[in-house]
C-alpha cells in the first residue's frame, strides 16, 4: 500500500501481493485512525480481480468508515472488477470514480451496468 494524504481525505493504492487481503479492513482502519481522517479513496488500477475475500474486506471497512460519518472511494477499477462489485450488488455503496480527484469531489460516477 502506499499512502498519501490530501486534504481531508486519504489516499491508498492498492497494489496486488502474495499477502491474503483476510486483515486489510483492519490494517486501513488503523491507518485512519492514525490520522484521524474517515475519508478515504482507494486507488485499485493495479488491481486486476476482486476476491470475496477483498469485497468482504471492503464492504467490513466501508461500515467503520460510514459508522465514523466518513466516506470510502474507488478509483481506477477495471472493467471486471466493476462488473464483479455490480453483480454482488456493492456498485452504489462502494462508488468507482476514473480518477482519484473525481472520488475526492465526488464528481462523475463511472459507469455503472
Amino acid at each position: 500500500m502506499r499512502i498519501e494524504r490530501g486534504p481531508d481525505w486519504l489516499i491508498v493504492q492498492l497494489c496486488p501481493t502474495d499477502e491474503p487481503y483476510d486483515n486489510m479492513a483492519d490494517r486501513l482502519w488503523a491507518v485512519l485512525n492514525q490520522h484521524f481522517v474517515y475519508r478515504l479513496v482507494l486507488e485499485m488500477e493495479y488491481v486486476d480481480f476482486l476476491p470475496s475475500q477483498l469485497i468482504g474486506q471492503l464492504v467490513m471497512l466501508h461500515k467503520r468508515v460510514l459508522k465514523h460519518g466518513g466516506a470510502l472511494r474507488l478509483c481506477g477499477l477495471s472493467s471486471e472488477c466493476q462488473q464483479a462489485l455490480h453483480i454482488c450488488r456493492l456498485d452504489q455503496a462502494l462508488p468507482n470514480f476514473p480518477s482519484r480527484s473525481e472520488a475526492v469531489h465526488g464528481r462523475e460516477l463511472a459507469k455503472m451496468f
